[in-house]
């Protein structure tokens, strides 16, 4: 994943996304062809760079930072961009800091992004480009266009992938049900779901540069992505061996070695702790449970957990009478005869959508 998108730096896409406030006043200092050099941030290490200039303090508009950007010196406004502090400065950063600007706006800007970690957005006159500086970064503002034809791109790659996945799901659900589950198995299921949230999480990258004109691909995200990240969790804390990491810990784990494209089935059956070597790949491995029991209607948390701890796995559950149920805590003869008969339905459901 690109760096730009870590972090504080994403914030700051957000705060400079198209339809904000603060980039209406950006580009209206574009268009009258003045340029400009604007600072958010007003820390100490920052302060001590600046000279001369006068202290206004008054309320953020578009208006006001495209007059006060018609002198030479540099912006100052608060953290969050809603108050500008001083107009008309001087910066004077660490000459010894390296740079690979030419003009002198620009190498100034990207020295104290360096100096400070405060975020510089230098306008440049004569190129009619936003650039923005913030510790090591560089990006240059790009427009809705290109930013919406890559998110769209995106949006059916994610797709694919997603039908995939619902597919390997349903055949997962199904090898449960019989008790015929593989290491290899489970290590792919989870390995499609970690690359569809990926995805996701690039196209939610795209939505914060679109700002208020992201708001369709959004909407077509959230539903593509429903869910995926529930039963990717419900399948580790069903599978997993690791009794040192959380289903949570473990998901953040993977996604992180995935965008790093460093992982494999292998690495995916390490982090489970159900083995180490290729060989294991093949080993048989029961589930516990949660994933499919999650999916009755009001079937509440506390209940499935006084399960979990009388019948270790799924397939105890299958096999267990209405009146061994019944013994559970919380259950009763009614909650009983409701978990056999939706689990026997499920399990139909899923061979039917399997042969079709």
């Amino acid at each position: 994943m690109e760096e730009i998108y870590k972090g504080e730096f994403r914030k700051y896409l957000k705060m400079l996304a198209p339809g904000s406030i603060f980039r209406i006043g950006v580009e209206n200092i574009l268009q009258a062809n003045t340029g400009g050099l604007v600072v958010v941030g007003d820390s100490p290490q920052l302060m001590d760079l600046v000279s001369g200039g006068f202290n206004i303090d008054c309320e953020y508009s578009p208006a006001r930072l495209y007059e006060l950007a018609k002198m030479d010196g540099a912006i100052i406004m608060n953290a969050d961009a809603s108050r500008i502090l001083i107009a008309n400065a001087q910066l004077d950063p660490d000459s010894q800091l390296p740079s690979n600007e030419t003009g002198i706006r620009h190498r100034t800007a990207q020295r104290v992004a360096l100096q400070t970690g405060e975020l510089v957005v230098a306008i440049s006159q004569r190129r009619k480009v936003v650039t923005l500086y913030q510790s090591n970064i560089t990006f240059r503002l790009r427009d809705i266009e290109p930013i919406l034809i890559k998110a769209n791109q995106a949006l059916q790659t994610l797709e694919k992938y997603r039908n995939v996945l619902f597919k390997e799901l349903q055949r997962l659900g199904g090898l449960e049900f019989e008790d015929m589950v593989t290491v290899s198995e489970v290590c792919e299921v989870i390995k499609r779901a970690v690359r569809v949230l990926n995805i996701a999480k690039e196209i939610e990258n795209y939505i914060a540069e679109l700002g208020t004109e992201g708001r369709l691909v959004k909407m077509q995200l959230d539903e593509m992505t429903a869910n995926v990240e529930e039963d990717a969790l419900y399948i580790i804390q069903d599978y997993s061996n690791n009794p040192d990491k959380s289903p949570r810990e473990i998901m953040d784990n993977l996604l992180r070695a995935f965008e790093e494209d460093i992982s494999d089935s292998v690495f995916i059956s390490r982090n489970l702790s159900l083995g180490t070597a290729s060989s294991h790949m093949e080993q048989s491995i029961s589930p516990r449970g949660y994933r499919m029991l999650q999916k009755l209607p009001r079937l509440p948390v506390s209940v499935i957990d006084n399960l979990m701890g009388r019948f270790a796995l799924l397939s105890d559950v299958l096999k267990a009478s209405i009146a061994e149920l019944d013994e559970v805590e919380g259950i009763g003869e009614v909650r009983a005869k409701y978990i056999k008969n939706g689990l026997k339905r499920m399990q139909e459901q899923l061979l039917l959508e399997y042969m079709m």
